[in-house]
């Protein structure tokens, strides 16, 4: 599919090329040639370097004869794919003026659909002199240096994979991992795939995936990335991949055999099994960073139109992002960029939907933050996208840039309030009860007024950006000294529950109270209206050893340790398994609507009640009273009821059996224990539903759920 020629010298000195065509832009092979169409508003000639199949040696150098615009074009008759390439755009360099043209460097072209080569830290890759500052002009050639572009066939369009989006985000499971983090080190892995994308759909990952309930898989960034310089000085590397320099082609070292049909094909495997792909891609900066970043790609080929620049001083750029520059959505070629991206991954490549990473700069332009035109405008009526998942990490560190809530319909968002008022409650703050109830009822305020789901908050206890749930009930701090960074990166406030015991060294009733809050914490997630995210590894007991900021450790640090019994927890697994199950056998949990506290049709039994211990219904003017530590409540559809008691206190919790329901359909009926976080083995216990007593006890921290059994 995706076959490479080898060319000899004198083959490439035959090829002229000719007048080409500025649509599509890239380097597309048409069954005769190839046709290069480049984008620069401000270039004054570019130029196609071409390589010997390794990328190692610059054989020649050809000029785009034709300018449409501000599109660079020429047709490269003979040229087939393999053929390796890069570009080199002549113009001013003129920093203050915002231009940073360098035909010393040899620039990626964005449009590149495969890369081969590692980036190779040298000070040639930067357009000034090092030592000096960025108004000097650096004379060496960057191509040794740089990954070079390659390119492809065309491919017929992507299966479809609607079959998989249109059922709501709130019937399934995402499961957020690092592609290589999560396969290396799996033992029935076959070697040649961990690591790399076919280990992603290998039957043990396959077989993980169904019995934990996964129908959607979202990795971390692996369109191609920068590993940053002073990390590779520091013998680290950028193992999130939040450093993008190419939008359409991944990450070499992903590819095991070096092929763009090993993607293709696990991303078929994957679909073939329920398990929809859906990718963090990182569209707000690059890897170029700021003024003093190296000259890639963007930058040399159209500082002024690629980035947001400061108005008064164009030499500086704008950053929301905190990695050094932005992303210019606002230019309508650069926006043309990323639409043509999504509709590439989706259209061609068929990945289901993507996660965007701080979102909100998206919709940054030179009027300020604007949630309804430009991106968010051209993602609403694009006719390829209407069938992917579109998931906001929905804020950046610009003005006004938290918009949690304030997505477009169709949107999806990471929930950072349900994460933290989770978290809260199950370390025993007081007065969280309130804000529990409308977490876990899916956030009703932020979403419902606007015509919204629940699917549409990603309710998550962790995520790749954080600790793992071990380490959140294991360390009190932060432990990020492997960083190199003095332990001063990352989050200074995890809301940790270690329940006074720092670290792994703690005493038998410790160890065992930590393992029931990490199991009332799943155990409130699965019981969630909405839709739903778990952390890999999570799931086993997964440690980064109190690392909250593991973005440079691509080692066992971050890697899913799948054997070693001090790494990982079956019992954990089983049970979270046991809940993933148990959302799947009462529709109620995950059914995407909103819980009105309405009657079900003829039957007097509502959809929600709040409840007192004592089984009677939570008064408005009760749910400041006491510690706020408890919650009870049922919840009800046409086929079910369950009653579900949460307990964040350390002391056992003796409660009564729902009071309000319909009497008359209780005659005879049972609530009977489904599940007990407290307690995992034990279940099956039944009560009359007509009992009016307590002596039903809820252990410390935990959760209990029963169903109610009618006769």
């Amino acid at each position: 599919m995706n076959s490479r020629y080898t060319y000899a010298k004198h083959e490439l000195g035959e090829l002229s090329m000719s007048s080409g065509h500025p649509y599509p832009l890239g380097a597309h092979w048409d069954g005769r040639g190839v046709n290069f169409a480049v984008f620069s508003a401000h270039a004054t000639q570019i130029e196609i370097c071409l390589f010997d199949e390794d990328g190692e040696c610059e054989l020649t150098r050809l000029t785009l004869p034709t300018r449409r615009g501000e599109v660079f074009c020429g047709y490269l008759e003979g040229a087939r794919p393999g053929l390796v390439y890069g570009l080199r755009a002549h113009g001013p360099y003129e920093p203050t003026k915002g231009h940073r043209f360098n035909a010393n460097k040899l620039l990626i072209d964005p449009y590149a659909r495969q890369l081969i080569g590692e980036l190779q830290w040298d000070d040639a890759l930067f357009g000034y002199t090092i030592g000096q500052d960025d108004l000097s002009f650096d004379t060496r050639d960057s191509a040794p240096y740089l990954p070079k572009s390659v390119v492809t066939a065309p491919r017929p369009a992507a299966f479809d994979v609607s079959h998989l989006t249109c059922r709501p985000l709130s019937e399934g499971l995402i499961y957020e991992g690092h592609l290589k983090g999560m396969t290396c080190l799996h033992p029935e892995v076959p070697p040649t795939l961990r690591g790399v994308f076919g280990g992603l759909a290998s039957q043990p990952l396959l077989d993980h995936y169904e019995e934990l309930g996964v129908t959607a898989l979202e990795l971390l960034p692996f369109q191609s990335f920068v590993n940053d310089r002073y990390l590779v000085d520091r013998g680290l590397s950028n193992y999130w991949g939040y450093q993008p320099i190419n939008y359409f082609a991944p990450m070499p070292q992903y590819l095991g055999n070096g092929r763009l049909d090993e993607l293709i094909t696990t991303v078929r495997r994957l679909a073939g099994h329920g398990v929809e792909l859906i990718m963090d891609v990182v569209y707000n900066h690059t890897g170029e960073g700021n003024e003093l970043g190296p000259t890639l790609s963007f930058r040399g080929l159209d500082n002024a139109s690629y980035y947001a620049l400061r108005p008064d001083q164009p030499r500086y750029y704008l950053d929301d992002s905190g990695c050094g520059n932005r992303f210019n959505l606002a230019h309508p070629r650069v926006l043309q960029l990323v639409m043509d991206s999504l509709r590439y991954w989706h259209g061609e490549i068929g990945v289901a939907g993507f996660r965007f990473d701080l979102c909100t700069s998206l919709g940054r332009g030179p009027r300020g933050l604007d949630m309804r035109g430009g991106f968010f405008a051209a993602i609403r009526q694009d006719p390829t996208l209407n069938s992917a998942r579109l998931i906001a990490e929905p804020w950046d560190v610009g003005p006004g840039g938290y918009q949690l809530g304030g997505y477009p319909t169709g949107w999806s968002e990471w929930n950072d309030r349900y994460r933290d008022t989770l978290r809260r409650f199950w370390r025993g703050d007081q007065g969280i009860r309130p804000e529990l109830a409308k977490r876990i009822c899916g956030s009703s305020a932020l979403y419902r007024p606007k015509g919204r789901l629940p699917s549409s908050s990603i309710n998550y206890l962790c995520s790749h950006d954080g600790v793992t749930l071990h380490d959140l009930v294991t360390y009190g701090q932060k432990r990020n000294l492997a960083n190199g960074e003095d332990n001063r990166d990352g989050h200074h406030d995890d809301l940790n529950c270690h329940f006074g015991i720092d670290g792994e060294e703690a005493d038998a009733d410790h160890q065992a109270l930590r393992r029931r809050v990490q199991r009332s914490l799943l155990t409130s997630l699965f019981l969630s209206r909405g839709a739903l995210m778990l952390l890999a590894g999570d799931e086993m007991g997964r440690t980064q050893q109190g690392n909250n900021n593991a973005y440079c450790q691509d080692n066992d640090i971050s890697w899913l340790s799948w054997t070693d019994a001090e790494k990982k927890d079956d019992e954990l697994l089983a049970f979270t398994r046991e809940l993933s199950s148990l959302r799947r056998q009462y529709p109620l949990l995950s059914t995407d609507a909103w819980l009105r506290g309405e009657c079900l049709g003829e039957s007097s039994v509502r959809d929600l009640i709040w409840l007192t211990p004592l089984g009677e219904e939570l008064a408005h003017d009760a749910w400041g009273e006491g510690k706020g530590c408890d919650l009870s409540y049922v919840m009800s559809d046409e086929q079910s009821s369950l009653w579900i008691v949460m307990n964040a206190s350390r002391e056992r919790l003796e409660v009564s059996p729902p009071q309000k329901l319909d009497r008359r359909e209780l005659q005879g009926a049972s609530w009977r224990l489904i599940l007990d976080s407290g307690i995992p083995d034990r279940r099956g216990r039944a009560v009359s539903a007509l009992q009016t007593r307590g002596g039903i006890y809820t252990e410390g921290k935990s959760v209990q759920v029963w169903s109610l059994i009618r006769s």
